[in-house]
């Protein structure tokens, strides 16, 4: 059987912005604004505490560490998620490779490597950032930062 294909909205002149449906509500955006840099932070705490642990006791300089290194990333990352998308697309991107290099340079410098290894390390995974994120502004974004629909 032949069906007639819908027209186009070009034919038909209709205008429509396309969204995607919102599924959560305004309140729980406001949570996960909380949340994520703070389970984020504390996964990088620990992970950083039992990196320079190495597989020993326990020791307070170990849970100072880890949670220091908890609160340094989770209010980095709160930034970053909240002053990013006011920047324009390019110094967004290098936004997030910035932190994502100095996040992953951190923890490669705490397993021993030297400080050149680590920042190579650092580099490359920053770098991927940047292409991810570029590429992710780029298509979703029009030249002043606003939102494509």
């Amino acid at each position: 059987m032949a069906h007639a294909a819908p027209a186009s909205h070009t034919v038909t002149g209709e205008i429509t912005q396309r969204r995607t449906p919102d599924v959560f509500s305004a309140r729980t955006h406001a949570i996960a604004k909380v949340v994520v840099p703070v389970v984020l932070g504390l996964v990088y705490g620990y992970w950083a505490a039992a990196i320079q642990r190495y597989g020993g006791p326990i020791t307070g300089w170990n849970l100072l560490l880890g949670f220091l290194s908890a609160l340094v990333f989770a209010v980095l990352y709160g930034a970053v998620w909240h002053f990013g998308p006011r920047l324009r697309r390019e110094p967004h991107a290098a936004l997030w490779f910035a932190f994502t290099g100095c996040a992953a340079g951190f923890l490669i410098s705490l397993s021993g490597y030297s400080v050149l290894w680590s920042m190579w390390l650092g580099l490359v995974a920053g770098a991927g950032a940047f292409v991810i994120t570029f590429y992710r502004y780029y298509t979703h974004e029009d030249a002043a930062g606003h939102r494509v629909a």
